[in-house]
């Protein structure tokens, strides 16, 4: 196989799974230098498998993973902790270590065999700490310290390793409001002024639309596409929804009085109406002369949970 040179990481047939049993087949991924991708899907559907593969903790069943030209799976160790840091969800339980000596451990792969911090490593440290707003915690246990906090730990941790390719799983997980804006923000600056590739897993859909460059969406033992956010954001229909006590009723009348084609009824309780050129003052009066009781009418336009369920219920059909 011959690298793909616009590309900076990327996949080819890359088959994950436990024991010689596939669990997601011909992963295909494509990322330039300095985009992020997040992998998104239920719980369950093996987004940390792929990010153990990628990050060769667990071996591949099939397929290579391809880094700046190079098989990931060829790397020496040394070269492939200089290229990539990861921040998995698995808890970490290092005793009597502050948390400035878990932020150092990421300078391991440049210090030498014993592990002796320069005062440039020790500057490195310091940013690194300073970026993820974790600087006054530098002499407090780690193990005493709160979820949000060991994963912001973590995260300087890696970044001190200076990697070209950052791989995070859940990085939101026990951050507030405030702590995950931070992160975002953190994240877009790694990209922009250092040129970070960043691949993160995530469920929190709300998180993905103002990080991500391209999605990976991962159901029923496959990824069903990979997309970019600007793809998603051309695509993105608007349309009038309706909330009603009688669906059945209000198709009909959307059907038979209206001649309206372009609808769909969500649930049992809501109806889409795609079609630009109607007026909401319109749909309200003549299904109220029809005797169909609405609690709810306005346009909208389809986000990314709207594309999320629409890719995975036809992945199940």
């Amino acid at each position: 196989m011959k690298p793909m040179k616009e590309f900076y990481f990327y996949t080819e047939g890359l088959t994950v799974g436990y024991h010689g049993v596939p669990l997601i087949k011909n992963i295909e991924i494509r990322l330039k230098k300095g985009e992020i991708l997040t992998l998104i899907g239920p719980n369950g559907a093996g987004k940390t498998t792929i990010l153990k593969s990628i990050i060769r903790q667990l071996a591949p069943i099939g397929g290579v993973a391809w880094l700046d030209g190079e098989e990931i799976e060829k790397l020496s160790g040394n070269a492939f902790s200089k290229k990539v840091s990861v921040v998995l969800t698995d808890r970490v339980r290092p005793e009597l270590m502050t948390c400035e000596d878990v932020v150092a451990t990421g300078r391991y792969p440049y210090t030498g065999r014993f592990g002796v911090l320069s005062k440039e490593d020790r500057r490195i440290v310091r940013e690194a700490m300073e970026l993820v707003h974790i600087a006054e915690l530098s002499d407090r246990d780690f193990m005493q310290t709160s979820d949000g906090q060991k994963q912001r730990v973590m995260l300087a941790r890696a970044i001190c390793q200076e990697p070209e390719l950052l791989v995070l799983d859940e990085p939101t997980n026990g951050l507030d409001p405030a702590g995950m804006k931070q992160l975002r923000d953190l994240f877009k600056m790694l990209c922009v002024e250092y040129g970070i590739t960043i691949i993160i897993s995530s469920h929190m859909l709300s998180e993905v639309e103002s990080i991500a460059d391209t999605i990976g969406i991962i159901a029923h033992g496959k990824m069903m596409r990979e997309i970019s956010m600007q793809e998603i954001s051309e695509m993105n229909t608007a349309y009038i929804e309706l909330a009603v006590a009688d669906t059945k009723r209000a198709a009909y009348v959307l059907a038979d009085k209206m001649a309206l084609k372009n609808f769909k009824v969500v649930d049992e309780h809501h109806i889409r109406v795609y079609d630009d050129q109607i007026q909401t003052s319109a749909l309200s009066k003549t299904l109220a002369l029809n005797d169909v009781a609405i609690d709810l009418i306005g346009r909208k336009s389809e986000s990314l949970e709207d594309y999320f369920l629409k890719m995975t219920e036809e992945g199940e059909k």
